[in-house]
């Protein structure tokens, strides 16, 4: 696990019916390249990412097995639902979990801590995208240390979080001293998936700890270092946001790869870098080794010229993997980066571009919507849904 300092009335859930929208059967291809046009993302993923019984001879056997049994418990703050309390819902889930378990979280702030240990694998956190909720603390690296100072911490495999706000509400780091550090989330499970999820914090705002994981359609948001850890994730449609002030340095990665024979690192694509100030770096040598691609992201005039940092370290400069590939927007601008970041070619891109990245064909599912029927729910995976989401991201602010 990453260890950071830096300088600076429902139904009972039992009561179900689920409804499966049939799409025709594809088998995910051997090299799912992403498309370099934003326009066919939507029925591209459509077309390689179905539901599970659509993809049984590929998908992980516990995945199929999980998602054959799904019950669904709800969260609601006004009353009316299994729960008042998001904790309180992940605690009924047994240890050494077998099924997938959707917790349906209603509209408003949740104040709470939450953790999902190891042996609680197969959970979903789903929200109503007009009406998404907040899950909202306060913890800092002073109170927690950084990695613990989250507002949810998942550490189980086969997570999945769709239409969430996540926000740790400490104040801004004064940077004079440590400990200012706050997490919103720390994913530490394999295979983990968020949907149109907000992520908001200041510094340290995603620790993408380790295992595999894929962000489509979310909203990013921090200062310093605001994605680091050690995971290999695909960042896809997704609005990176720096908060920098005019000179204000500011940081979007600080990935942990220490060592040439690990296996992780973080690749973005068609995504979008904002925010404000003109000091913000991409990314920046925490470790000796890290790996971090951007490709088809429109960057604006937040990013510093140089684009990435060897953190004051010019050794690294020869071990770091920082990798640019047709990107667009003012910040994109490579004439003056610093000379250690690489333009790639086709070829060198390939690896980074392609779901085969985290092994999507083995665990990635499309998101669930959950659509109240009297005192039934039904359970949709649809093409409506995934275009809704490419459109929501595209309107982000």
């Amino acid at each position: 696990m990453a260890t950071k300092m830096t300088h600076t009335a429902f139904p009972a859930a039992a009561s179900m019916v689920f409804f499966f929208l049939v799409l025709p059967s594809t088998v995910l291809a051997d090299d799912p390249q992403i498309p370099d046009d934003a326009i066919q993302l939507a029925s591209w993923f459509n077309d390689v990412i179905q539901s599970h019984n659509l993809r049984r001879t590929t998908l992980d056997p516990v995945l199929v097995k999980a998602e054959e049994r799904v019950k669904i418990i709800k969260v609601s703050k006004g009353g009316g639902g299994n729960f008042n309390k998001v904790m309180a819902a992940v605690d009924s889930v047994p240890a050494g979990n077998t099924q997938r378990v959707i917790i349906w979280i209603g509209g408003g702030v949740y104040e709470e801590k939450i953790k999902i240990d190891r042996s609680k694998p197969f959970i979903t956190f789903y929200g109503s995208p007009d009406d998404m909720p907040m899950l909202s603390f306060d913890g800092t690296a002073a109170k927690f240390g950084t990695v613990d100072s989250a507002t949810l911490i998942v550490e189980s495999d086969y997570f999945m979080a769709v239409n969430i706000i996540v926000i740790n509400s400490s104040p801004r780091p004064e940077g004079r001293r440590n400990g200012g550090q706050a997490v919103a989330v720390r994913v530490s499970g394999d295979k983990a998936a968020f949907y149109n999820c907000k992520l908001v914090g200041f510094q340290d705002t995603l620790c993408d700890d380790r295992g595999r994981h894929f962000f489509h359609g979310c909203y990013i948001e921090g200062t310093v270092d605001f994605i680091f850890g050690s995971g290999k994730s695909l960042y896809l449609s997704t609005e990176l946001h720096a908060k920098g002030a005019g000179g204000e340095f500011s940081v979007i990665t600080a990935q942990a790869r220490k060592l040439e024979s690990e296996d992780n690192g973080y690749s973005f694509v068609h995504c979008r870098v904002s925010g404000s100030g003109s000091n913000t770096y991409l990314g920046r040598a925490w470790m000796s080794r890290p790996r971090v691609v951007f490709s088809y992201t429109n960057m604006s005039t937040v990013v510093h010229p140089l684009g990435w940092s060897d953190n004051f370290h010019p050794e690294r400069d020869s071990l770091v993997f920082y990798g640019e590939y047709k990107c667009m927007g003012p910040g994109a601008n490579t004439s003056k980066r610093a000379k250690f970041a690489k333009m790639l070619d086709d070829d060198g891109v390939r690896p980074f571009v392609t779901l085969n990245y985290i092994e999507a064909s083995k665990w990635l599912l499309p998101p669930p919507r959950l659509v109240p029927r009297g005192k039934r729910y039904e359970l949709v995976y649809s093409k409506w849904m995934m275009t809704r989401y490419s459109v929501q991201n595209n309107i982000l602010v």
